[in-house]
């Protein structure tokens, strides 16, 4: 897609800096990182969320995050990550191409996920298993 910008980065029309490539994905710093080594990984193909992208394509993601993810730990001995993706606007995704974050995360570094909780929900897990049985 001409409009989108991770498409044009994957297919190098916009400077980015890369962290690896191979024939299916592009990863790269992240312009607005939380912390150092901030990296994003997308298809090179234009799939908009994970409800877009085939199985085989994701697979190919979820191989480059762990490459990724290797040459940290063996390079940077980062032994803590954070692995992210958003699909949907309610998700609070903001760029339309599937991506996922490596977010090395550091001891004091100020980034904190607060989760709200609902354990009355636990209440209702047969319930909510018994509308997905296949």
């Amino acid at each position: 897609m001409e409009d989108c910008i991770f498409c044009n980065i994957a297919h190098g029309k916009v400077h980015s800096w890369k962290v690896y490539e191979d024939e299916q994905t592009y990863a790269f710093l992240d312009i607005n990182p939380v912390n150092e080594y901030h990296t994003l990984v997308i298809p090179k193909k234009h799939y908009e969320d994970i409800f877009d992208i085939p199985d085989e394509e994701a697979i190919c993601i979820m191989k480059t995050i762990k490459v990724i993810t290797n040459l940290y730990n063996s390079k940077l001995v980062i032994r803590n990550i954070q692995i992210l993706n958003s699909s949907g606007r309610e998700a609070q995704q903001d760029v339309f191409h599937i991506h996922f974050h490596i977010i090395p995360r550091y001891s004091g570094d100020k980034q904190n996920i607060k989760w709200v909780t609902h354990n009355e929900w636990c209440n209702r897990f047969d319930e909510l298993l018994e509308k997905i049985k296949q």
